[in-house]
């Protein structure tokens, strides 16, 4: 199985991990509707005899429920798993101590001891400061609750911050989590994807089929359920605007026997240091993502997609 080291120094993780926002999460999803614990479950089975063990969750999904639901689904299999959440600086967390609070929390509902990477969900600094919130995380590093500290959404200058906070502390950021696909490459232009590979610092890609777009299975015919539905993206001027986009995708797929959202989750893997995170709701969804694993595209066809994406830089 390809692995991806976290940071400089972090344990080794499965290059392709899978997002747990739907598991739980009505809000945007429909969790509760056309899927539900029975799917999710067989999504988690489905990744771990696939040899994907690494899990996205935070203590937001469902408002908790992700986390529960990862920690059943790790006790009834026995299964040896990698989990990465997150800490949500939100306005009432003022100090400290607000970050040993939520992660007692999330380690009850996961029922773990330790998470492999504790990451702070968005940079909301207005009341509490990144000095503060840096110290808080490397105090459980020190704690050996978490393995790997890491950030999401963070700019490159915040990004630069956060690893100079917690290196005088002797710890390094691992991660950046950002959104990331061939349909939103704003990271590079904006200095985040450098500056990450200058910090050592790896970078998890949400959303790296765009939602679905990168699927090629939404038309103005057939949409997706739920907030998506609202989206732009998905009606007929935003398709027509991907259609080149996909069309390479679907020309380069056949030559590794590949589909689309496959061809296009590699892509983001050779970017070197980036590790997709893509969502799933049920099995047969974990099964294709896995399917970007195990080869590699040709630097021609890299270069291909990077060409043919660039109105999205």
């Amino acid at each position: 199985m390809q692995t991806v080291t976290l940071g400089k120094n972090g344990p080794k993780v499965t290059a392709l991990g899978i997002g747990t926002w739907s598991w739980g999460d009505q809000l945007f999803w429909n969790y509760g509707q056309q899927y539900g614990p029975n799917e999710v479950k067989e999504a988690f089975t489905a990744a771990v005899e696939a040899g994907i063990t690494f899990f996205d969750t935070a203590e937001v999904y469902g408002l908790g429920l992700s986390e529960t639901l990862l920690g059943q689904f790790m006790q009834e299999s026995g299964a040896k798993v990698d989990i990465a959440t997150k800490f949500g600086p939100l306005p009432w967390r003022l100090f400290g101590d607000s970050v040993k609070e939520a992660l007692d929390k999330s380690l009850q509902r996961l029922q773990l001891n330790q998470v492999t990477l504790y990451q702070v969900h968005w940079p909301f600094t207005f009341l509490m400061s990144q000095k503060t919130l840096m110290n808080a995380l490397a105090d459980e590093v020190e704690k050996g609750r978490i393995v790997t500290v890491g950030v999401s959404n963070y700019s490159a200058a915040q990004m630069k911050e956060a690893h100079q906070l917690l290196g005088e502390r002797g710890i390094s950021l691992a991660v950046n989590q950002v959104q990331y696909s061939l349909l939103f490459r704003k990271v590079e232009t904006e200095g985040i994807i450098s500056t990450a590979k200058e910090l050592g610092v790896t970078i998890l890609a949400y959303s790296p089929l765009a939602q679905g777009l990168l699927t090629g299975k939404y038309t103005s015919e057939i949409q997706p359920d739920g907030a998506r539905k609202a989206d732009s993206r998905f009606k007929a001027a935003g398709l027509a605007k991907i259609r080149p986009v996909l069309e390479l995708l679907g020309e380069i797929g056949p030559k590794y026997q590949k589909t689309p959202a496959q061809v296009a989750l590699n892509w983001l893997m050779a970017q070197n240091n980036v590790i997709p995170i893509p969502g799933a709701k049920n099995a047969s969804q974990v099964r294709q993502n896995a399917g970007a694993l195990g080869w590699s595209l040709s630097t021609e066809d890299v270069s291909q997609l990077e060409k043919i994406s660039r109105n999205w830089l």
